[in-house]
């Protein structure tokens, strides 16, 4: 059986990437469940937890995954950039 795969979206509507669903889903719900919990986060603190939390049973490269897939969920309007926060931060959509 071959892995299924998910062409990610980037929300610039710039070309995507085509990554393992089985990795694309560990990731989104690692990002939507820190953003719930949290209410807004940085990205840079996102991307720290991420690594600190998944790098042992995680099967690829977890920061490149995290850009890749925290991309793809504003082009789909789960969550969204903080405006004129720096370094950025992100929260759910309403």
């Amino acid at each position: 059986m071959k892995d299924e795969k998910i062409l990610t979206l980037h929300p610039k509507g710039k070309k995507g990437v085509n990554i393992l669903l089985r990795r694309y889903d560990v990731i989104k719900d690692y990002i939507l469940t820190t953003i719930k919990k949290e209410g807004d986060i940085s990205f840079e603190e996102l991307g720290d937890r991420a690594v600190a939390d998944l790098s042992e049973t995680f099967d690829g490269k977890v920061l490149w995954y995290v850009v890749t897939v925290k991309l793809d969920l504003e082009a789909r309007e789960m969550i969204e950039r903080i405006p004129k926060t720096s370094p950025h931060r992100l929260r759910l959509k309403e």
